[in-house]
């Protein structure tokens, strides 16, 4: 169903406004694809009818956003930063954990959830190499995303196998997930280590606590510039002094804040607050 540029602009707007993705002039086709099915579903003849719809069902628009949601991901995203994360991150925060109370990793973009798995995943490969390691249940990840469709998949640790064949290491495979039928299921041990939870970067972070390594990548460019201002500060103010941040490779908080010094860990660029 073709979209007018009115309609465009009442859906883009309200998008924008409920969760700060940005869809610029150019992506009606984007509203197109994939609303066109809710359009239907909920008996409206065009776009102006579903914004109408919106402004009392808001059950309608928790799925339109989940929706417009771009959850792509893949197991050990991108190699330099897999690397980065086995052999700097994570020997790092069991250091700390010896000494410290709690250690805590946010995934604050988890998607379906291959991100903070993953981070588990090489987490208790580390646990195993040192001598005396630090007991696992000082270690916790919260693993957040605006789409609750993804949340859901993410917390049943249920996936197929061309979800399992988008980066996943073959040892890993067999250590960490069973295969029940044409589902790898995730390891109790694994999924025990990861908490699920909804959340709208739009939101106030306070609730969440400090966090030692926090990981937003690939998604602040889907933001506004303010936006984009707002969420560094946000972070900034969740890391511990000696916290680390992590966001996509072709990202940088430069020009948005001054509140991040750049940080190498092996050829990967991440953050810490200054």
């Amino acid at each position: 169903m073709a979209i007018t540029k009115e309609e465009f602009d009442l859906i883009r707007h309200f998008i924008n406004d409920r969760s700060g993705i940005q869809i610029n002039p150019g992506k009606e086709y984007l509203i197109e694809n994939r609303l066109t099915v809710l359009l239907v579903q909920n008996g409206c003849e065009n776009f102006v009818q579903l914004h109408a719809k919106l402004q009392t069902d808001a059950s309608l628009g928790t799925k339109v956003i989940d929706a417009m949601t771009t959850n792509e991901t893949l197991w050990f995203r991108d190699d330099s930063f897999a690397a980065a994360l086995s052999d700097h991150v994570i020997p790092a925060l069991v250091k700390k954990a010896r000494t410290a109370p709690q250690v805590r990793i946010w995934s604050s973009a988890c998607s379906t959830g291959q991100e903070p798995y993953s981070i588990a995943m090489i987490l208790l490969e580390e646990l195993k190499k040192v001598d005396s390691p630090p007991p696992v249940g000082k270690f916790s990840i919260l693993a957040t995303d605006l789409s609750p469709s993804a949340i859901v998949l993410a917390s049943s640790g249920r996936y197929s196998q061309l979800a399992i064949s988008r980066g996943m290491r073959p040892e890993f495979l067999e250590r960490y997930f069973k295969k029940n039928g044409m589902v790898y299921e995730v390891a109790p041990d694994i999924r025990n280590l990861v908490k699920f939870q909804q959340f709208n970067l739009m939101s106030p972070f306070k609730e969440h606590g400090l966090f030692d390594f926090l990981l937003c990548r690939n998604v602040l460019i889907y933001f506004s510039d303010e936006l984009k201002r707002q969420i560094y500060g946000k972070i900034h103010d969740s890391l511990n002094k000696d916290g680390l941040l992590a966001i996509g490779a072709s990202e940088s908080p430069r020009g948005y804040t001054n509140a991040f010094q750049q940080a190498m860990m092996g050829s990967a660029a991440m953050y810490r607050p200054t």
